[in-house]
């Protein structure tokens, strides 16, 4: 299973998206506190459409609950940020993945960043663009994750 790790995130409108996209791939949705939103917001549930009851979420009050519950293996957790230096392709997805994002305003903090540089990718874009909407990037990794793990072949 892929497993969709928000840090923090800050835009129900985006956590909706996500929520649907996970459903729409079979993922788990992992919300790590603190939210920006909560999470009956009506914004949420829009973006999510009547995707919302049927999915996996859970939520977390830090990192290090989330970790104690699914332990950090470096093969299996992987990080996204526009200041990495591999691309999100050149990871090696393999059976579950956890793949995190952090906040819209913020990103993923500067010691995660450094602590799991390894393990850290981006989207390739154009040097004139900042940054990619979170719900596109999730997208993106998560399409890459499905075909490298041969997860589209449930979804079909």
């Amino acid at each position: 299973m892929i497993h969709i790790v928000l840090v923090e995130p800050q835009i129900p409108q985006n956590t909706g998206n996500i929520g649907r996209l996970c459903v729409a791939t079979t993922s788990m949705l992992h919300l790590i506190k603190p939210l920006g939103f909560r999470t009956t917001q009506k914004e949420l549930k829009r973006a999510g459409l009547d995707y919302w009851r049927h999915l996996e979420v859970r939520e977390w009050e830090n990192l290090t609950h989330f970790w104690d519950t699914y332990p950090l293996d470096l093969a299996h957790h992987f990080f996204f940020s526009t200041k990495a230096k591999q691309i999100h392709y050149e990871a090696n997805f393999e059976g579950d993945c956890y793949l995190y994002f952090g906040r819209e305003d913020a990103g993923l903090d500067g010691h995660i960043l450094h602590s799991f540089s390894s393990q850290t990718y981006r989207l390739p874009m154009a040097p004139i663009a900042r940054s990619l909407n979170l719900a596109t990037c999730v997208g993106a990794v998560l399409y890459e994750a499905l075909r490298q793990t041969k997860g589209f072949e449930a979804l079909c």
